[in-house]
């Protein structure tokens, strides 16, 4: 009897852990990797970009050592589509068959808005950090918007922790240059409540922190677009001299051409045990998926890891012919970092809580992140 053969689709965190817990159950199965470079970005930490604690070469972490230490064999292309129920992977680069596949390429974010071109999204990727760093610097004064949507079609599909940091980030910045009295910042979201999903104690929290630093903020109103210098709302337009946002998400730009069951807001759909429905050993971790669980469900690499893991255990029972049991737990955790202080936020099913800014918890951040990146980090190129 052959040796199983797993194909995983992406590099990110969810892809990653997956390999590490493969490997951890099944010493033997063959693993292949598809991405178009074998390399984690480091999303969390973009936020540090603006202010110069972070660069590029930071962020971009080699795989190639870490992938041969797992066994992993690497295929460098971008997914194109499935075909045969997930059995094979087409890629610009050629196809993978496989025996069972794990979906972790993470998805996208919606750029339907008018004028979404004058508008920076610091999620996209260490050039567009460089990017806000710069225009950044380059402002003597003026308006400084920021803000996030959601994906309509499913309301949970957002990032909003990472603006709420580079928010009060880049009001911290401003203070220790000594110029913040020369910039006016404005927080808006089309919610009346932003970062509800995060708990009401923390949306409480998170607007107390906006009025204590002098942060206007417009909310409630549904946008209309962006131009050069303003943002547009069915609430009026406003002014702004840099504008900042994070769009709502959607399932990757291949999802369509893959012939599996998708949400209404395009993530591949997938049950408890995240295993896309109706697809035969075809199992989806992180952005890429939608599934079931509480309406605050996270999108953030901490969910995405919790999901990886539930998924690799299924994956490996059902190539042994065994029904999933393992699930992720719903839990939302994340220190909205401010540049020298931490605001804790904590969310299950049972609880959610919110600590006030803290100096630990900024250095708390600052170690995890040397932490996490330790495992792939020690090895080196290969």
């Amino acid at each position: 009897m052959s040796t199983p053969h797993i194909v995983i689709i992406g590099a990110g965190f969810a892809a990653l852990t997956a390999v590490r817990t493969l490997r951890k159950r099944d010493a033997q199965v063959c693993i292949t990797l598809v991405a178009p470079q074998a390399e984690l970005v480091y999303y969390p930490s973009l936020i540090w970009m603006p202010a110069g604690l972070r660069q590029r070469r930071d962020l971009h972490i080699d795989l190639t050592g870490f992938l041969a230490e797992q066994r992993v064999t690497f295929h460098a292309g971008r997914v194109t589509g499935l075909a045969d129920g997930g059995r094979t992977v087409l890629t610009d680069t050629g196809t993978l068959s496989n025996d069972a596949l794990l979906i972790a390429s993470g998805g996208r974010f919606l750029k339907s808005l008018p004028g979404i071109e004058h508008a920076l999204t610091i999620c996209e990727g260490t050039t567009a950090a460089e990017t806000i760093r710069d225009r950044l610097a380059g402002l003597a004064g003026g308006t400084i918007a920021l803000g996030f949507g959601s994906n309509p079609k499913e309301p949970g599909a957002m990032r909003g922790g990472p603006m709420f940091e580079l928010l009060f980030g880049i009001d911290t910045l401003l203070r220790q240059q000594g110029r913040r009295d020369r910039f006016k910042l404005v927080f808006f979201n089309p919610a009346k409540e932003p970062g509800k999903r995060l708990g009401e104690k923390a949306v409480a929290g998170l607007l107390r922190e906006m009025k204590k630093r002098d942060i206007d903020t417009r909310l409630g109103h549904k946008l209309t677009g962006f131009d050069t210098d303003r943002v547009k709302t069915e609430g009026g337009d406003f002014g702004a001299d840099l504008t900042l946002f994070m769009p709502g998400m959607t399932g990757p730009a291949w999802a369509d051409a893959a012939g599996l069951p998708l949400s209404a807001g395009g993530f591949f759909q997938a049950d408890a045990h995240c295993q896309v429905a109706g697809a035969d050993k075809v199992y989806v971790a992180g952005d890429a998926g939608s599934y079931p669980g509480p309406d605050w469900l996270p999108k953030q690499a901490h969910m995405a890891d919790l999901q990886a893991r539930a998924a690799a255990e299924n994956l490996l029972g059902a190539l042994a012919g065994q029904p999933p049991v393992a699930r992720f737990k719903p839990e939302l955790v994340c220190i909205v970092d401010t540049l020298d202080r931490g605001i804790l936020v904590y969310r299950d099913e049972k609880r959610a809580l919110i600590l006030p800014p803290m100096r630990l918890l900024h250095w708390a951040k600052r170690f995890f992140e040397w932490y996490y990146l330790h495992a792939y980090r020690k090895h080196g190129a290969a």
